[in-house]
């Protein structure tokens, strides 16, 4: 691994110009997690002692910019010793720099606010199979691949195997080969709520006195050189929530509720 940069990031952004992006962007949205809608965190205790580099966190999604700003405070207010809470936004004067995300190019893309975004730290891929609404097959550039593994040379990343905000879409098998190869420790995270508060693209908010929760799993325990892709998949799938049986259960529990309010 090259020695770090103490100046500017994995992807030759200045620091400082980082930091103020981070603070900006979190104080706009504070109160959009700690205000109108209380974020809900559990888990942080598994961030602690994690080391600086070679981390990926696999989550589930459901908007486009409101679950990055949301693990954006949670990362923060974990560096300055604040567990499970973002009460006190004083730890956005010292944020994790060293964080970046996984998002698609054409949604970063997309107006001012997203290229903002953009140099908080994403790591923009072209999507293999769905490009502007329409589906594609394409192959993936490996360019994209190792620019991910440079941010893990680097410090903390968070991917969406699902590549999209549908609830329950297939994994995608890319992001199980990159950890079979990277070989990074796992932090799986389950988000909810986000969908119910927020708008697709996690701008606007949609209703109030919800309570979006975060939980942040133990990570996963894998055999490297004896697992296949398809099965580091399967945990990854498995532990942020998105596998068939937790669906059925998922369709179970709106069924007793609309038959509860039609009581």
């Amino acid at each position: 691994m090259a020695k770090k940069n103490i100046f500017t990031d994995a992807f030759g952004t200045p620091y400082f110009l980082k930091r103020m992006v981070i603070f900006i962007l979190g104080m706009v949205s504070y109160r959009r997690f700690n205000g109108f809608n209380k974020l809900k965190i559990s888990g942080s205790e598994n961030l602690i002692n994690l080391p600086d580099t070679n981390v990926l966190f696999v989550s589930n999604h459901q908007t486009y910019f409101a679950d990055v700003a949301a693990m954006y405070h949670a990362f923060c207010a974990v560096n300055n010793g604040y567990m499970n809470t973002i009460k006190n936004p004083v730890y956005l004067l010292n944020p994790k720099v060293d964080f970046y995300y996984v998002a698609a190019e054409e949604t970063m893309n997309k107006g001012i606010l997203a290229r903002i975004f953009k140099i908080a730290g994403a790591v923009t891929v072209k999507r293999t199979w769905r490009s502007e609404g329409k589906n594609v097959n394409r192959m993936v550039d490996m360019n994209e691949v190792d620019n991910i593994m440079k941010a893990l040379d680097n410090g903390w990343v968070i991917t969406f195997p699902q590549g999209t905000t549908s609830a329950f879409a297939q994994g995608r098998k890319g992001t199980a080969k990159l950890i079979k190869k990277q070989r990074p420790i796992v932090i799986p995270i389950k988000i909810n709520g986000f969908r119910r508060a927020f708008d697709k693209k996690g701008l606007k908010i949609k209703v109030t006195g919800v309570q979006p929760t975060m939980e942040f799993k133990k990570p996963l325990d894998i055999d490297y050189d004896n697992e296949s892709p398809q099965e580091i998949l399967e945990k990854v799938m498995y532990a942020i929530e998105q596998t068939d049986e937790f669906n059925l259960l998922h369709e179970y529990d709106n069924e007793l509720k609309n038959k509860n309010n039609s009581q």
